[in-house]
């Protein structure tokens, strides 16, 4: 039995959101503000609750609170018929099987069709017709009040309905349980068929028992604290309530009497004197009231503040637990706070478990460095995928829930285990699948190029699940240079600095296309950084200058680099895939909203696109082929290469800069001994200004670009 959906209704960013959750582990990942805490509080909200836990107006998501506030103020008559309650709605959805037992979900079951194994729980906080009818009445009569109060010096401010609501909200809406017919049609739940949990008294805690530990955990490495120290206690606790360290408990229990006899000795002698002045006082009578003092030491209070971790240096040292730092504890913290949660889903022993346990773990990187991170998502699944095993052999799964930012746990987790939450056009959230990339690839005979890109991301470059922006480029100049390029923009336009912005920089080759349909479905703004790689076809030629043939005698034609103004074709491989079959010498002309695009079925131009292609344009009457020679055509004259030629140990040939004839396609072709030495030989000579040099157009535009929100 698990739950194998959830759906979620107007609560914060939440609107209209649904996620898929796997048998064991789900990982939810998403950049900031995208509802990942939201999910674990809504689950918190409805099963743990308390006045803590209660809904506040500012809970309602805000096209939410527009609709309620239109359906308040509005002066139509609403029937009861016509009224459809509102509010926040959380839906589980439980996959059930044969093998289940079912004795405590029949009474929620909504139909015994043997083909629909599914049940539906339905929470709410809502708004019913008869309360929405009195809050209507009741705002008019608080709005007659406003506009009457009397416009004293200060004036009064007059409160609007999210004031009144803010402040009264809880006298109209009511949490509700239910459980939902499923329709194996639609695979929706259907409102209007129901049993109401609370009016026929049944229970869930049989059912489903969920527990979270949050990211706002109370580790922290002062002299004061004592959170490990606490937490034995309650491991004690919960171990003996479970009962499955039962000789440990009696021996301890054992030890504690024996002790008790020896104590009661020695406190006969110290309360002595005080006894003695009670007696003289008459407040002592044989046999009445004659009083002793005793040692009771209890079992499960005396871990409470008695227990105290430490670190074992060697034989003879003990460190305090404070002493280590907060990475260390927080993973000691997490694994003792799984263990205390485990044991209470295991419950007592004339208790069974519940049907599903639910667990939920938020952020769990916190404090925690790259490898300890690593460390911690390799264990987890084997630490929880044992589930709940107990003695008496009432066992169950534990399927649990993990929300994360860190690129490091993604990066050694199971990519079909990845729940990826973004927002849309409308500012909502949607949940995906990553199952549902592979599905793409496939369909589209791409598997290989789905290999590669989860290899790829796996081993290099995970956080662009949590990046707002993304550059694609193709090798080690653009990597080494792209950072000072980014600072140059930002010092020739200050607003927005592309360095303060999250940017995750990826390099990719000349094959971006590769990536493009994860960049769609994660929806990151990218810009694609590439080469135009101008080619025309040529005469194959021996060393001698003679045309080379086949061994039928044909002569052979091959695909040769040239100036892009002599270009027939690109022999890029991204290009030729945005660009299909665009005669190369419009290719050429194509101006920047002509290389904006975005994804329908297929990618199509639009100037308001999230994908930008970037490669070179024609700038003081030359069109570069590659990055290197659009550089040599705004800076091989201006007195960076004058002054620094000498110095740039990456490159060769350097006569060839004093010769005038020599085309900056001539000077990329054969002056450059190595690219990426180049780069760095640029970055060296540049000034504090990165002034003294020039970023070619196609790469300063694509950045303003992606600079813009």
């Amino acid at each position: 039995m698990k739950v194998f959906k959830i759906e979620i209704e107007n609560f914060r960013l939440l609107k209209d959101f649904s996620i898929d959750l796997e048998q064991i582990l789900s990982l939810v990942l998403g950049k900031n503000n995208t509802g990942k805490t939201s999910i674990l509080t809504i689950l918190e909200k409805f099963f743990n609750q308390s006045d803590r836990n209660k809904f506040s107006f500012d809970d309602f998501n805000i096209d939410f609170k527009k609709e309620l506030k239109s359906k308040i103020v509005s002066e139509e008559t609403i029937s009861e018929e016509d009224y459809i309650r509102i509010g926040i709605r959380l839906r589980l959805f439980i996959e059930y099987s044969e093998t289940d037992n079912l004795s405590n979900v029949s009474r929620v079951m909504m139909d015994l069709d043997p083909d629909n194994n599914i049940i539906v729980l339905g929470f709410e906080y809502t708004l019913d017709f008869s309360r929405f009818s009195r809050l209507r009445k009741e705002y008019r009569e608080f709005e007659v009040k406003e506009k009457n109060k009397k416009q004293d010096n200060p004036p009064y401010i007059i409160r609007n309905v999210y004031d009144f609501l803010r402040l009264h909200q809880t006298d109209y809406f009511k949490i509700n349980k239910r459980s939902l017919t499923y329709d194996t049609v639609t695979k929706k739940a259907n409102e209007d068929k129901f049993i109401d949990l609370d009016n026929e008294k049944i229970s869930i805690t049989d059912i489903i028992n969920f527990k979270y530990i949050s990211a706002k955990r109370d580790v922290a490495n002062k002299e004061i604290d004592k959170t490990l120290s606490s937490q034995t206690s309650r491991i004690y606790k919960r171990t003996e309530t479970s009962d499955e360290q039962n000789k440990a408990v009696e021996d301890f229990k054992d030890k504690l009497s024996e002790t008790d006899t020896h104590l009661s000795g020695i406190y006969k002698t110290l309360f002595d004197s005080i006894v003695k002045k009670v007696r003289a006082f008459g407040g002592i009578k044989i046999n009445e009231s004659e009083i002793e003092i005793i040692s009771t030491l209890q079992h499960r209070e005396l871990l409470e503040g008695n227990t105290t971790v430490v670190y074992k240096h060697d034989a003879d040292n003990h460190l305090p637990e404070h002493y280590n730092g907060l990475g260390y504890m927080n993973l000691i913290s997490m694994i003792f706070e799984i263990e205390i949660l485990v044991q209470e889903f295991k419950r007592e022993k004339d208790k069974k478990p519940a049907d599903i346990n639910l667990l939920f773990i938020e952020e769990p990187e916190a404090h925690t460095h790259p490898q300890m991170q690593y460390v911690f998502i390799k264990n987890i699944k084997k630490l929880l995928g044992e589930g709940i095993k107990r003695e008496d052999g009432e066992n169950r799964v534990l399927q649990y829930i993990i929300s994360t930012h860190s690129s490091h746990i993604v990066s050694n987790s199971d990519f079909n285990d990845i729940k990826y939450l973004k927002r849309n056009e409308l500012n909502s959230v949607i949940s995906k699948n990553i199952g549902e990339l592979e599905k793409e690839y496939s369909d589209a005979g791409e598997e290989r190029n789905y290999r590669f890109l989860k290899q790829y991301l796996t081993l290099n470059r995970s956080e662009l699940f949590f990046a707002e922006k993304a550059v694609f480029i193709e090798g080690d100049t653009e990597r080494l240079l792209l950072p000072a390029m980014m600072k140059k923009i930002d010092l020739e336009f200050p607003a927005n600095p592309l360095n303060s912005q999250n940017i995750s920089i990826v390099e990719v080759g000349n094959y971006a296309n590769v990536f493009e349909k994860f960049i769609n479905f994660i929806g990151v703004k990218s810009l694609i950084i590439t080469d135009i790689d101008s080619v025309k076809r040529d005469f194959s030629r021996n060393d001698d200058g003679s045309i080379k043939t086949s061994s039928t005698g044909k002569q052979r034609m091959s695909d040769y680099s040239c100036l892009a103004s002599l270009g027939e074709r690109s022999s890029n491989p991204a290009i030729n895939f945005f660009f299909g079959e665009t005669p190369f010498n419009q290719l050429r002309s194509l101006n920047f909203e002509e290389k904006c695009f975005e994804k329908d079925i297929k990618w199509k131009v639009n100037p308001q696109g999230y994908l930008q292609i970037a490669f070179q344009t024609e700038e003081n009457s030359y069109q570069g082929r590659s990055f290197e020679d659009a550089f040599f055509s705004l800076n091989r004259n201006v007195e960076f290469i004058k002054t620094n030629r000498s110095k740039f140990k990456g490159l060769k040939n350097l006569k060839l800069f004093y010769d005038s004839t020599k085309t900056p396609f001539d000077l990329a072709e054969k002056c450059i001994d190595s690219k990426g030495t180049f780069a760095i030989d640029i970055l060296l000579c540049s000034n504090d200004e990165l002034n003294n040099w020039e970023i070619p157009a196609y790469i300063k535009e694509g950045l303003l670009w992606l600079k813009k929100d």
